[in-house]
């Protein structure tokens, strides 16, 4: 039996493993009262389940960790973080990732680790206290179960020589291993980076002792993390971006060859190494490594460079030097900064030199390629420049087809991975971008696009002898096709390794319910950076036996978990959580009628009006780069990435609306309805009566919090004036057009702005409902007429009302759409097509309902138990199974 590796392990209700191929790890800090004006606020007022949301937020936005720090002079930090931890636990979708409990103050960490489940990382501990001090914080995080952030700081101040880094580090590992009882791979050490070139000589070795002490460290302690501010380096440098980007490179170029494994990086970060001018890059070497620094010469000639580059701007002249360089170096530097402008000249001057064409894509181009997976695995390439990247190796074999087939030779004999979205759905963004990725790196990728059955999906799979699947899916019901096509290439024999992803998919389903199914290796990929690394784990015959046998035992170890849990959530009775529903005084409430009743119809809105309403941040997200907008455009990582990326998207965003390449279809409704007290509501058509059924909270709450549903939001019936009419409404927003324009791009082996396009018709899409719903509250139903909202504050949802989707947490069972969809007027209507997994098609969709009390607010049902299953059943009308179906995962 092998051990497991000792690899950092952090969990919520989830496993996270941080791995070898592992890079950084994005923590969500907007639960954090230093941080967030509106969180801190909410706790403030006390207003915890609203500050529930921004922890979501985070969550649905891509965060691996929570931050959660109560540290303000106004709050009774203890009972905050007591009162805040204990509700987000009982939020699956929020306590599913870790926590990491963030305080300047023992008892508030303390205080938190009592209520976190899990494993947690608490934010910091450190010597500066002494050693006593120390040991007795870390016995009670060992004692939790937490790992620890250590700060090389001792009882004399921080860590500032190589040698007073290594040891505090090691002094401090030792305490922690030998007398407290620390693994080693729980701890992570921040050893402190300076300013360099300040001109005081004692600090011109800063540099050397931060890199030079991290290879020590590692040496000394090789399973522990080192992390460190990279931006501090250059703070001599601030408002010369040109010169600290380059000192940043130069800087990561040699602290993580000597194994830093995470820091907070300036816009550097994204500047190759070998792409840094000669002498600049000459010259930073000379300041970092303190080289040639005698009398601080080498701190003067940077300084005395950086006020020429500054005296310049960065208004220089377009750099062609590199057309010098051999066809070789032409084609790498081409390929590593997504330069398409010479590809096809450059490509048939190296067809004319190599004997074969084919001898050009299995030279020059894999090794440019291979640049670019080396530097995209390093952290310093971000997607959107991979994917440029891909374009250029796209159109150079493009060129060199024609020429391979005269041959009739075989393009490429490099692996083949095959990729589908399944049946019922149709999201393709995040395969899409796999595919690219793993593109780059050399693999020959068949993509079967949208809703593909599982027997295509399998019988191309054995026709074309590919070596790995791929499947990826959106909506929950995609969960269960997924177990199917593992049950069904098990029933056929088959042997190639199945990978699984998208939005729905994780570590523990995939464990618990796929993997069962198929005994030949099933592999969870959890974002496109770490397919290349399964991919090429599973593809060694070397490594590929180990890797499945490591994943076997750490799924065999999540399944054993998953069935051996002890229940730990405590549940009410349905009778007891309908009776803790959310109070509203309903005697004293007039609703607002809308202007009218029925249905109206929007075709071919204004897309330039649309486009004053489109939310950011998720388009950044869509290409793993993350950060709140606008500022993700000057962060410290991904800024000058994303700014590129910004002006790419607004420039297609130009040709969209001018040349009207898509067009806005939207549809809304408003209706006469009352809830039965409980958790239905009867709408009431021109045509007819449609029941809705709501789900409700059912998890004990804190005391004075209630057991939300929908339905609390609408009028009841049987209220003290049961002819009070109540209304709800409803809308559908899609963007059609978007095929011919995928087809141009793809002809044109053009993936990036094929992506860009799609991510910007999602957006579309989003901005489209934000645009209608901000005119119901203000014009077509009129209850919020005065309002008066920034862009930013619809962001936040800072308006009146709800807009709930079915699927979503609120409202979790996608069958209700279908009465959605009905009285709205279907698809004749709407322009949207249902799938039988209930996506909808075209897939920058989306429809909701419209909620206007003012209490009503956005939530999750989260987990239910049996009785309200049964009596959901029973209003539905449908076989337990069939509910079972669209509800297993919020089910006990």
């Amino acid at each position: 039996m092998n051990s497991i590796k000792p690899y950092s392990r952090f969990s919520g209700l989830e496993p996270l493993v941080v791995r070898p191929e592992t890079n950084f790890l994005n923590v969500g800090e907007r639960t954090n009262v230093t941080g967030s004006k509106k969180f801190a606020r909410l706790i403030k007022e006390n207003k915890y389940e609203e500050a529930l949301s921004i922890a979501r937020q985070q969550v649905e936005n891509g965060a691996q960790v929570i931050d959660v720090n109560m540290d303000d002079a106004l709050l009774d930090g203890v009972q905050a973080m007591t009162t805040f931890i204990n509700l987000l636990q009982s939020e699956p979708d929020i306590a599913k990732i870790p926590v990491m409990i963030d305080s300047s103050k023992f008892e508030i960490i303390e205080a938190g680790l009592k209520c976190v489940q899990g494993k947690c990382i608490v934010n910091s501990i450190s010597m500066k206290e002494g050693v006593d001090k120390f040991i007795e914080q870390a016995r009670i995080c060992r004692m939790y179960g937490a790992a620890v952030v250590v700060m090389a700081f001792d009882e004399v101040g921080q860590a500032d020589t190589k040698q007073r880094k290594v040891e505090i580090c090691h002094r401090a590992y030792k305490i922690l291993t030998e007398q407290v009882g620390f693994d080693a791979q729980d701890i992570i050490f921040d050893p402190n980076i300076f300013a360099l070139a300040t001109g005081m000589e004692e600090h011109n070795n800063y540099g050397v002792d931060f890199i030079e002490a991290t290879r020590e460290i590692k040496q000394l302690m090789p399973l522990t993390k080192i992390s460190g501010g990279v931006s501090n380096l250059s703070f001599s440098f601030r408002g010369n971006d040109h010169v600290r980007e380059a000192m940043h490179s130069v800087f990561l170029y040699y602290a993580i060859k000597e194994g830093m494994d995470m820091g907070i990086v300036n816009a550097g970060q994204l500047v190759v190494y070998d792409e840094i001018e000669p002498q600049l890059r000459e010259l930073c070497e000379d300041v970092i490594l303190n080289r040639n620094n005698d009398n601080n010469e080498a701190t003067d000639k940077l300084i005395a460079f950086a006020e020429t580059v500054k005296a310049k701007g960065k208004a220089e002249v377009k750099d062609e030097a590199w057309r010098n360089a051999s066809v070789e170096e032409r084609l790498k530097h081409a390929l590593v900064n997504g330069i398409t402008e010479y590809i096809d000249v450059d490509t048939e001057e190296a067809r004319l030199q190599y004997n074969r064409p084919l001898e050009v894509i299995e030279g020059p181009l894999m090794a440019g390629m291979s640049v670019v997976g080396d530097l995209f695995g390093a952290g310093k390439m971000f997607l959107p420049q991979v994917v440029k990247s891909a374009r250029v190796m796209k159109k150079s074999v493009a060129w060199l087809t024609p020429f391979i087939e005269a041959e009739k030779q075989e393009a490429s004999n490099a692996p083949t991975i095959l990729l589908a979205t399944v049946k019922g759905d149709v999201h393709d963004i995040g395969k899409n971008i796999v595919g690219v990725v793993l593109g780059c790196n050399g693999y020959n990728i068949i993509d079967l696009g949208v809703m593909v059955p599982t027997d295509k999906i399998l019988d191309v799979a054995q026709k074309e002898n590919v070596d790995i699947i791929g499947l990826s899916g959106l909506i929950t019901p995609s969960l269960d096709e997924m177990v199917h096509v593992a049950h069904e290439m098990k029933r056929r024999g088959m042997k190639q390794p199945l990978l699984i992803g998208g939005a729905t998919t994780s570590r523990m389903h995939t464990a618990v319910k796929i993997t069962p199914q198929y005994d030949d290796g099933v592999i969870h990929v959890l974002d496109a950076s770490r397919s290349v690394t399964v991919a090429g784990s599973l593809l060694s015959k070397e490594q590929k036996p180990a890797f499945l046998q490591g994943i076997k035992g750490e799924y065999d170890k999540l399944r054993d978990d998953f069935n051996n849990k002890k229940v730990v959530k405590q549940f009410l009775s349905l009778e007891d959580a309908q009776a803790n529903k959310t109070k509203i005084d309903w005697k004293n409430f007039t609703a607002v009628t809308p202007t009218f009743t029925g249905v109206k119809q929007f075709d071919n809105y204004d897309l330039n009006e649309l486009r004053n309403y489109i939310d950011w941040k998720p388009f950044f997200i869509a290409w793993e780069l993350h950060g709140n907008f606008p500022a993700i455009l000057t962060d410290a990582v991904v800024g000058t990435e994303a700014t590129k990326l910004y002006n790419d998207a607004n420039a297609m965003l130009d040709k969209i609306i001018a040349e009207k390449w898509l067009t806005a279809k939207g549809t809304v409704g408003f209706w006469p309805a009352n809830s039965d007290g409980k958790d239905s509501v009867e709408v009431r058509s021109t045509n007819d009566k449609v029941r809705l059924e709501f789900l409700r909270q059912q998890i004990k709450k804190a005391e004075g919090q209630p057991n939300i549903s929908l339905a609390d939001f609408i009028q009841p019936a049987n209220d003290s004036q049961p002819s009070a009419t109540d209304y709800l409404g409803a809308f559908s927003v899609t963007i059609h057009g978007i095929e011919e324009h995928i087809k141009r791009f793809e002809a044109a082996h053009d993936d990036y702005s094929k992506i860009t396009l799609q991510a910007l018709a999602d957006r579309f899409a989003e901005a489209f409902a934000e645009c209608l719903h901000e005119r119901t509250r203000k014009e077509f139903w009129g209850y919020a007429k005065d309002e008066v909202l920034t862009n930013e504050d619809l962001i936040k949802e800072q308006y009146m009302g709800i807009r709930p989707a079915p699927g979503y947490p609120a409202c979790p069972d996608h069958t209700e759409k279908y009465k959605l969809f009905s009285l709205l007027g279907g698809e004749e209507a709407t322009g949207i097509h249902l799938t039988e997994s209930l996506a909808m098609f075209p897939a920058s969709s989306v429809c909701g309902w419209y909620f206007a009390h003012p209490d009503s607010k956005y939530f999750g049902v989260g987990k239910i138990s049996n009785d309200q299953l049964e009596d959901y059943t029973k209003r539905k009308g449908m076989s337990l199974e069939e509910v079972t179906r669209w509800l297993r995962p919020i089910l006990e």
